[in-house]
């Protein structure tokens, strides 16, 4: 082989190893944290790699923060991302990445196979392969607050919602989100932050009618409700002809005694 051979393999080889490498820390659908892209913490500088800019047409929220943490008590959060490029639930969605500046972060109820704690750091959290492709661009944790005398925590969120393409571009939208959380008496009551200019629009609905059956009316109980409808329509209308024809001084067919009746009650001296 000569010389110019060997040197263009080595570049080939050299520059197949820099996109795999390039592609692996651009593959945010297996999940990302720390400074993977040079510019700070992910949940802090936000996802760069996708687009430099965050864009508040994607809407961060946390439900569930606590007014005031207890030390020790266990808080269930949700985390849904709304908006960017529509949902593909064939690919992948959406992704985010977490960190507390103090307490453990883990995975909620149901959600042990969607979401994981970064290099294995309970203050940072992530998505995992499977929890990039969900329908609704949510996932539920749990935070744990810290020990007594810690004073105020802050999270900081990153999400990014993609269009599944796997591949970097403008067309993936991302935003961010920082809240604070004081130590003190916990009531129960809880609050939903949320980072983006707010403008949520409901998916379109994808059946204009709803079945009857739906409803809680069966088939039997809707017919028995139009007989009794057409019962009561029924008995108006002979309401209506008796007390037009029955009581008429020019109807015909009036019996007599109904006839000495009228007269009587026409006549004041009878009375």
């Amino acid at each position: 082989m000569s010389r110019v051979g060997a040197y263009s393999q080595r570049v080939l080889i050299l520059g197949l190893i820099a996109l795999l490498i390039t592609g692996g820390t651009q593959a945010s659908h297996l999940g990302i944290g720390g400074d993977a892209n040079g510019d700070g913490d992910v949940s802090m500088a936000g996802c760069t790699c996708h687009n430099e800019d965050p864009d508040n047409s994607v809407t961060i929220i946390i439900e569930g923060m606590p007014y005031h943490y207890e030390a020790g008590i266990q808080y269930y959060l949700a985390i849904q991302l709304i908006g960017g490029p529509d949902i593909d639930t064939s690919s992948n969605t959406g992704g985010f990445s977490m960190m507390v500046s103090s307490g453990v972060l883990s995975a909620g109820e149901g959600f042990e196979t969607m979401v994981q704690n970064w290099e294995d750091d309970p203050t940072r959290l992530t998505h995992t392969n499977s929890g990039s492709q969900t329908e609704d661009r949510s996932w539920h944790i749990v935070w744990t607050a810290p020990s007594p005398g810690e004073g105020v925590v802050t999270m900081w969120l990153a999400g990014n919602t993609v269009n599944g393409d796997q591949i970097p571009s403008v067309l993936d939208k991302w935003n961010r989100l920082a809240a604070t959380v004081d130590e003190g008496i916990d009531d129960g009551r809880t609050r939903t932050v949320f980072s983006g200019n707010g403008e949520i629009e409901p998916p379109s609905p994808t059946e204009h009618g709803v079945d009857i059956h739906e409803m809680g009316a069966g088939l039997r109980a809707h017919w028995l409700g139009l007989l009794g409808f057409a019962a009561v329509i029924i008995v108006l209308l002979f309401c209506g002809l008796f007390l037009r024809y029955g009581f008429s001084r020019h109807y015909v067919g009036r019996s007599n005694l109904l006839r000495l009746r009228i007269k009587h009650l026409r006549r004041g001296d009878q009375l």
